[in-house]
């Protein structure tokens, strides 16, 4: 029911104007390959030769003034992301530099999310509501963990955290930018 599409943190309400949709793991042998982590549910959209992502700066939020636009010139699954060789990326040296970065691709270069599902960054700012109507608080965060991605809220009684599944989120409504959620019985402080 909700699928990460794409992840950026820092903005509430609109849409930011670039999503981080990988991150750059480590240099992979001598002739520039890299192996990368996809932070998306669409990964067959940006890991592809041709797309051009921009390397994040040191806080991940923009793209940085230093290194320019990495053209994927090929990609292969391996493991649990992908061996991505970048165009100008040719050797380890080049590859190492660019170790750890996040990979940001605009906001209009983004899928739109299928029916049911939601970007992240929209949850932002939202309130969170019990499903018996008393307001728990507004989502800070958004952490895309396994096994299940938790919604950070802060509320009158305090901080929360709340999985982000279907069985406990009731509705979504992005006009009122609201989420309804029926946690179990001894979850809430």
């Amino acid at each position: 029911m909700f699928r990460q599409v794409g992840f950026q943190s820092v903005t509430e309400g609109g849409n930011p104007p670039f999503l981080i949709v990988g991150h750059i793991n480590k240099a992979h042998g001598r002739k520039g390959e890299l192996f990368v982590w996809s932070l998306t549910d669409y990964p067959g959209s940006h890991f592809v030769p041709g797309v051009v992502h921009f390397p994040g700066d040191e806080s991940g939020e923009k793209p940085s003034a230093s290194l320019g636009r990495l053209t994927i010139e090929s990609v292969r699954p391996y493991r649990k992301g992908f061996l991505t060789r970048f165009a100008g990326v040719d050797d380890r040296d080049a590859a190492e530099g660019l170790r750890g970065r996040y990979l940001l691709r605009p906001f209009d270069a983004i899928d739109e999310p299928d029916e049911g599902e939601i970007f992240y960054h929209e949850l932002l700012g939202s309130t969170v509501v019990h499903r018996d109507g008393a307001e728990l608080g507004v989502v800070r965060e958004v952490y895309p963990l396994r096994p299940a991605d938790l919604l950070a809220v802060a509320g009158p009684q305090g901080d929360i955290m709340l999985p982000f599944i279907p069985e406990m989120v009731v509705e979504v409504d992005r006009e009122r930018r609201r989420v309804v959620v029926d946690p179990p019985e001894g979850l809430l402080p």
